[in-house]
């Protein structure tokens, strides 16, 4: 053969290479939507399911979703400054895996990609509280089949308290900061830390600057915690909340608040505190019975605190109460606060530290050889 024909020959075989290669059909993705209402799909803390939206805006709501695929994403909208902590195919440590802020309305969040084959749990914390935004998802996207969420704990803490709650300013370095919205964050709360060292679910129904009958510096006088503790969402009145309808019941109530009702020189009347107090102990004993154990903390904030609310669990008729003081002292004011003079997390791992053996006697759960994180 000529060398002329033997180029051409080699071009040709080159050439249909290349067109077979071009012709081969490429894999088709398939991505399926589910519903954000599939019962599959595991949420914990107050929520509201409106056709098939399931919307929330209190702080430390979290769901689980379980899928075998390499992909999740989610269809939402957030009215706000929405901040969310993620954990991929682990259990929510103090450390997520990312944090984000939504911020828009009707977007495409994507939570995981380019996992290996199998089962995956995605979860994913609301961290900021109901002032930063409702959040609303839509639905699921996934390349893989949802499947059944199991992830639900035996164990189960409900919190009713202000923004030392929140978690407002534990992830901010210096007393004197500001608060932003993207350093609040539950997880690193007294709270978050005690139902990790128990291994229990939470919920948290807690609004910065709340009191028993008077908020920080009179601001929204007349509408308090026994009031808000009544709602589905944190910043609307307009929907009641039903705990017989809640997929959990907690083990234990811990309520932390009065900080607010001392925040200025004007203090509360111990007559009118007592009677909101015990309105807000009648409305969680009318949700979970009148068994409830409920486990109530005084600030630290003045002396006063804890006998006002001690005063008012006696005139209760109540069972099932216990009352603790929280000293002065029991973090310092340096390394260990954060945002506005609010505790940070090193502040809170102390918090948790002193409520963790009340709540170890209360329950029976046993108090672990292990670290407070």
């Amino acid at each position: 053969m000529k060398p002329n024909m033997k180029r051409i020959t080699c071009i040709l075989a080159a050439l249909l290479i290349v067109v077979s290669a071009e012709a081969a059909p490429k894999k088709k993705i398939l991505r399926i939507e589910t519903p954000a209402s599939d019962s599959r799909i595991e949420y914990t803390g107050r929520t509201l399911t409106e056709g098939t939206d399931v919307s929330y805006d209190w702080s430390g709501v979290y769901f689980r979703v379980t899928f075998n695929g390499p992909y999740l994403a989610m269809k939402c909208s957030d009215t706000k400054n929405c901040w969310f902590n993620l954990w991929i195919d682990k259990e929510m440590s103090p450390e997520a895996d990312r944090k984000f802020l939504v911020g828009a309305k009707d977007t495409l969040v994507v939570l995981a990609e380019g996992l290996g084959k199998g089962e995956h749990e995605v979860i994913l914390q609301k961290r900021t509280e109901g002032e930063q935004g409702r959040f609303t998802i839509h639905s699921f996207i996934s390349e893989g089949e949802i499947l059944q969420a199991d992830g639900r704990k035996e164990r189960h803490i409900e919190f009713i308290g202000d923004s030392y709650t929140c978690g407002y300013g534990t992830e901010s370095g210096n007393k004197n900061d500001p608060f932003l919205a993207e350093t609040e964050n539950c997880n690193l709360t007294y709270a978050a830390i005690t139902a990790r060292f128990f291994n229990a679910d939470f919920n948290l129904v807690s609004h910065s600057g709340q009191g028993i009958c008077r908020n920080y510096d009179d601001y929204g006088q007349g509408y308090n915690m026994p009031d808000r503790y009544s709602q589905t969402f944190d910043e609307s009145k307009e929907v009641i909340w039903n705990a017989s309808e809640a997929p959990y019941r907690p083990d234990l109530v811990v309520i932390y608040l009065c900080t607010n009702d001392f925040s200025t020189a004007r203090q509360p009347h111990e007559t009118i505190f007592a009677g909101r107090y015990i309105e807000l102990l009648k409305k969680v004993k009318a949700n979970y019975g009148a068994d409830m154990p409920i486990l109530c903390l005084a600030s630290n904030v003045t002396p006063f605190s804890f006998d006002y609310i001690r005063n008012a669990c006696m005139m209760s008729g109540l069972s099932n109460l216990t009352y603790v003081g929280l000293t002065k002292g029991i973090h310092n004011e340096t390394d260990e606060l954060g945002a506005s003079w609010h505790p940070n997390y090193k502040g809170h791992i102390k918090v948790a530290s002193s409520v963790i053996p009340y709540i170890s006697t209360l329950t029976g759960w046993d108090m672990e050889e292990k670290p407070y994180k």
